[in-house]
């Protein structure tokens, strides 16, 4: 018997592709818009949602038989803020430029609906191990969609992929640059990661009818 059962795996698999939360719940676009312009920034937003996710969705589950339910959100946020207080001084520690960069929109991972949403839906009516999986497959499917958009905003917009010139030099001439290739400006915008975001969604629904008809 392998180490997660079939409804294990779901609570993995499922974020993933059918009930991914960026393009069939709609939750977190803001992230999506904002920080997507460079793939390495799309790689550690979506790895610290998913340390915060992963463990914040452990710790309330555990703590799901104490927490009085008046206050249940106050307590979900000072987790959530604790965790993101953490990743955040980690970011700056070890990777400051970056840390720049993504600016506000690491402390704005205690808004995410995405986290808030999985705290109550499910944290609190399960178990630490499903909690965990869940957490996990929740963010990754979050992070999945940025880094998506992000591959595809960075090679169009920059020509580059984690900052390496993957179409050659523009200055210079060479690569794709040499045929005439020029880079789309536009997909450094915010709204080009919206028309992204919109054709991946599409293409989603297209290949599984079953959406469209929810």
């Amino acid at each position: 018997m392998g180490l997660l059962s079939k409804k294990d795996s779901k609570l993995i698999l499922d974020p993933l592709t059918d009930n991914n939360p960026v393009t069939i719940q709609v939750l977190g676009i803001c992230s999506a818009l904002a920080i997507t312009a460079q793939l390495k920034a799309s790689i550690v937003m979506a790895l610290s949602v998913i340390v915060v996710l992963g463990v914040g969705n452990v710790v309330i589950s555990l703590m799901r038989n104490i927490i009085p339910s008046k206050i249940r959100i106050i307590v979900q946020l000072v987790v959530v803020a604790a965790l993101v207080i953490i990743v955040d001084q980690v970011l700056k520690a070890y990777s400051y430029e970056l840390s720049k960069t993504l600016s506000v929109f690491v402390g704005l991972i205690i808004t995410n609906c995405i986290i808030m949403g999985r705290f109550e839906a499910f944290a609190l009516a399960n178990g630490p191990w499903k909690s965990f999986l869940d957490g996990i497959g929740n963010a990754a499917g979050y992070g999945l969609i940025l880094i998506i958009v992000g591959f595809f905003r960075e090679l169009l917009g920059s020509g580059t992929l984690l900052g390496f010139k993957v179409l050659g030099d523009p200055i210079e001439k060479t690569g794709l640059y040499a045929l005439g290739y020029e880079n789309n400006g536009f997909m450094l915008l915010s709204p080009m990661a919206l028309i992204v975001l919109g054709i991946i969604i599409w293409i989603q629904r297209s290949r599984n009818k079953a959406l469209i008809e929810d």
